[in-house]
């Protein structure tokens, strides 16, 4: 069994799977989204707060990444709330701004709003 076939084991449906999430993944706004729900779950206006972008812009983004699975949403009366799905996003994001990413931005997620993506 090669490296390759234990990362994916179903076969080219995994691969497009994965690749299609991380498509999802690779977008500046929506990177930002998720670091602003890396403590908590948010409504979608004060995701909208963090994310300094239009409240159609940011839904477009919460869809996206719902349909992924990487977000679950809830209603609560006439709002609705955020989450992420899985916490390993999280890591995942990290790992691979330590990998690519010059070492002197500091952490991806870091909670000062000075710290840019």
């Amino acid at each position: 069994m090669t490296e390759s076939d234990a990362l994916f084991p179903a076969g080219k449906s995994s691969i497009d799977c994965t690749a299609d999430t991380l498509k999802v993944l690779s977008n500046p706004q929506r990177l930002k989204i998720l670091c602003s729900l890396a403590d908590n779950e948010l409504t979608v206006q004060q995701i909208v707060e963090h994310a300094g972008s239009s409240q159609s812009n940011v839904s477009q983004h919460l869809g996206q990444m719902r349909n992924k699975g990487i977000l679950l949403s809830r209603n609560d009366a006439n709002r609705v709330y955020y989450r992420i799905g899985d916490r390993r996003v999280l890591q995942l994001i990290q790992m691979m701004k330590e990998i690519y990413c010059p070492p002197s931005e500091g952490r991806i997620c870091d909670p000062d709003p000075a710290v840019h993506l």
